[in-house]
């Protein structure tokens, strides 16, 4: 893997108004892209204290405790894409806030090539909540699929995190075609 400079990138909530933050999140996260170049997203339909949306987000979530990163990260896969995954590396940090809840994230990013596909194994409120689907996008259409969410507040949150995330994992695949020793 050609060596990149890691992201750490740290964001404020200008949507909600601070009163105050009483916890932390570490959550993982993955751009997840397949041999024919497309993208893997969760698409999640909200009506909750955010209100009623509908976003696009990277799948990924909380890390357990006493669960390394790389063990995280291929079980929140599995569980909200059904994808088996190589993980190629580490793309860089985010911290962002949640006003609203009083949280601060930190998002951890992952590099991850689809291996295979199965069946998704959502957790209750990822079913019955957040309606969670998957979404098999081009790089274009993901970008595109950002935009449409910055009509919501909570969506401008989640692209100001996640769309420079998504340029530099593009940065670092077509490095990867460059690589001889690489195959998609």
């Amino acid at each position: 893997m050609p060596d990149m400079e890691l992201l750490d990138i740290e964001l404020k909530d200008k949507e909600w108004e601070l009163e105050y933050i009483d916890h932390s999140r570490e959550i993982v996260r993955a751009i997840v892209f397949d041999k024919d170049g497309f993208f893997y997203f969760v698409r999640a339909t909200r009506n909750d204290d955010f209100g009623n949306v509908v976003i696009v987000e990277t799948a990924g979530g909380g890390v357990e405790p006493n669960e390394d990163y790389d063990r995280a990260i291929v079980r929140e896969l599995r569980e909200e894409l059904g994808v088996e995954v190589e993980i190629l590396c580490k793309i860089g940090t985010v911290s962002d806030y949640y006003n609203l809840i009083h949280r601060h994230n930190i998002n951890n990013y992952y590099l991850c090539k689809a291996i295979s596909f199965e069946e998704r194994h959502l957790t209750e409120d990822e079913e019955k909540q957040f309606h969670l689907t998957t979404l098999k996008l081009t790089y274009d259409e993901a970008l595109s699929e950002y935009e449409k969410c910055k009509e919501s507040r909570l969506g401008r949150l989640i692209a100001q995190r996640e769309v420079p995330i998504l340029r530099r994992a593009k940065e670092m695949i077509d490095n990867l075609r460059g690589d001889a020793d690489f195959t998609m």
